[in-house]
């Protein structure tokens, strides 16, 4: 006679390269968590992957470099964790590989994982109408399934026999979900004090080479607005590095790195300069009209600016068809450029009003209102392990 053993759940691998993977990664597992209380995850992720239950193979800000003069220091060590990854889903054998986003590490993950009998998945679509659009034949080759994001990308991959599903943008679901009253009463702030958002970026090499100009533009608007503060949601990784180049700042900054205060302040604030990225999107769903910035090193931009087909970086501008979010990019990343239009934002005229109204078309066509996406992923990486 043996002893009834109930059967294990599912065992998720999910490998995550910076934070908006981990944001992506967390509300996934939230999600399966809440379609099947039984599943095992395993991995690489961040805090917010590792509060719902994630105990990361290494640290995820490991993975976090962007650009190409950065990434070349880091090769040896980003070759190993590659190695590392794909040899512990050879070993653990889960339902499925999920990669979220970070293309260099995931592919290269995923090549080494072709063939073994795992399904795989990628998370976030790799931007191949805007360069290298060969990428999308060469991932179907070992790709099982894609998630994308935005609602163009899916013909892209399906012509090249890939499976792609548009689940929706997932900063959709954070919409509303800031207390300006509350933000602003926690820091003693006025009710028509001037709020001014500040994002650097999420990397260290982000923020040293974006802050001296943001700085700059601080210093210019501090004249005409005395009065106003800023506020600068940023993550914990650079939290320090941000508040010590912050300190002389005018203006009293009020730094912020957990997630409801990133809302809560979104919500307080009047517009935003901010980092090229993600974050674009989750202040168009806050409803926060702003301009973006952004430089990377010399080499990399000389390249980038040579192999790009497209003329904006910002997901709200390319869902629209137009260019409703000012970008200052590469040279044109100045304080004599920003400064104007910027200043124009603070006020309360035809600038802020067409990118608001701006704002809730794009986040309708990215999902908002709909099923939620990261329970749209959820849905389809479950039919996948079933089938499997």
């Amino acid at each position: 006679m043996t002893d009834d053993v109930a059967p294990l759940g599912p065992k998720i691998m999910l490998v995550a390269g910076e934070a908006s993977g981990d944001q992506l990664g967390g509300r996934l597992m939230a999600a399966l968590k809440a379609k099947q209380d039984d599943i095992r995850f395993i991995g690489v992720g961040g805090p917010r992957m590792e509060r719902e239950g994630l105990e990361s193979l290494f640290p995820m800000n490991e993975m976090s470099v962007m650009g190409l003069a950065e990434v070349i220091p880091h090769i040896p060590h980003l070759l190993k964790r590659i190695n590392q990854t794909a040899d512990f889903a050879k070993s653990e054998r889960p339902d499925v590989v999920i990669t979220i986003d970070a293309p260099d590490f995931s592919f290269r993950v995923g090549k080494k994982l072709k063939g073994k009998g795992i399904p795989l998945v990628h998370y976030v679509a790799p931007s191949v109408w805007a360069w290298r659009k060969g990428r999308a034949k060469k991932i179907a080759g070992f790709l099982d399934h894609l998630l994308a994001l935005l609602p163009f990308e899916p013909p892209y991959f399906e012509k090249e026999g890939l499976p792609t599903t548009f689940i929706g943008h997932s900063a959709v679901e954070e919409r509303h979900d800031g207390d300006g009253e509350r933000f602003r009463s926690a820091h003693d702030l006025k009710a028509d004090q001037k709020l001014l958002a500040v994002l650097p970026g999420s990397r260290n090499s982000e923020v040293k080479r974006l802050l001296p100009v943001f700085r700059k533009v601080i210093d210019a608007l501090a004249v005409k607005y005395p009065d106003a503060r800023i506020v600068v949601p940023t993550v914990s990784k650079v939290a320090d590095t941000v508040t010590e180049e912050m300190k002389s700042w005018p203006l009293d900054p009020i730094v912020v790195a957990t997630d409801q205060e990133r809302h809560d302040a979104f919500a307080a604030a009047n517009c935003a300069l901010a980092a090229s990225g993600t974050v674009s999107l989750e202040l168009a769903i806050s409803g926060v009209p702003h301009v973006i910035a952004y430089q990377v090193n010399a080499i990399t931009g000389w390249i980038a600016k040579r192999l790009i087909r497209i003329d904006t970086v910002t997901i709200v501008n390319l869902v629209l068809g137009k260019k409703l979010i000012p970008e200052f990019l590469q040279e044109n990343c100045t304080t004599r450029n920003i400064t104007p239009v910027l200043d124009a934002l603070m006020a309360e005229g035809p600038q802020r009003r067409d990118q608001i109204a701006g704002f809730d078309q794009a986040c309708t066509m990215l999902g908002f209102g709909d099923t939620p996406p990261s329970e749209k992923a959820a849905a389809q990486i479950l039919k996948i392990i079933a089938k499997k």
